[in-house]
């Protein structure tokens, strides 16, 4: 059986989500799992919970001796929780994190589609995961949206009446990107304290 399908098939036999599967120098066998998506709840760190120490030794216990079993070679095995900058593989994927600021990378330059919005040679963007509004003949689905807020000077005082920075998106297709992730923001009264406690 292929790597990937045991390892799935392990995951998903105990109630997880398959995240990611990496096979690194030495060796190592790296696994990330996540627990399941339930479409109607919040991804903004208000599950019931995340993944937990005692959720990735039952994984690591299974996969052993699954790979074990089928003869796979590896030297050490790592389970671990997708953490706060967690990857964004696929339509499942974006749906669960609608609402969430996410870093993509395009596979190609914006180019003369840019309109002169943003920099032509631009693949690299930060900003609210949303749905595009699709317009007759329109292709994208998805869109980021964010505000190119004016990097302050030190010693710089803000103003109270400083105007806000206008917002701009930009609609894609999955096959446009080459990479997606949660933005690793650090909040302690969200998902960033309580995304990941076992690391990733």
């Amino acid at each position: 059986m292929a790597l990937q399908q045991l390892v799935e098939q392990t995951v998903t036999g105990l109630g997880y989500e398959l995240v990611e599967i990496d096979r690194l120098a030495g060796g190592l066998l790296r696994i990330t799992i996540d627990l399941p998506w339930v479409p109607d709840a919040p991804a903004d760190g208000s599950q019931a919970h995340w993944v937990t120490v005692e959720d990735c030794e039952k994984v690591t216990r299974q996969l052993q001796f699954a790979l074990e079993v089928d003869g796979v070679e590896y030297r050490r095995l790592e389970v671990s929780s997708p953490g706060i900058d967690r990857p964004l593989r696929g339509e499942r994927d974006f749906e669960r994190f609608l609402g969430c600021e996410i870093d993509i990378t395009l596979k190609s330059p914006l180019g003369a589609a840019a309109q002169g919005q943003v920099h032509a040679n631009r693949k690299k963007f930060r900003g609210t995961l949303a749905r595009a509004t699709v317009a007759e003949g329109a292709t994208a689905v998805w869109q980021i949206v964010w505000s190119e807020v004016p990097k302050v000077k030190p010693g710089q005082r803000i103003g109270k009446h400083r105007a806000t920075a206008p917002l701009q998106s930009l609609g894609f297709e999955l096959d446009e990107v080459r990479e997606a992730r949660l933005a690793p923001l650090v909040n302690f009264k969200g998902r960033g304290a309580a995304a990941d406690p076992v690391g990733g």
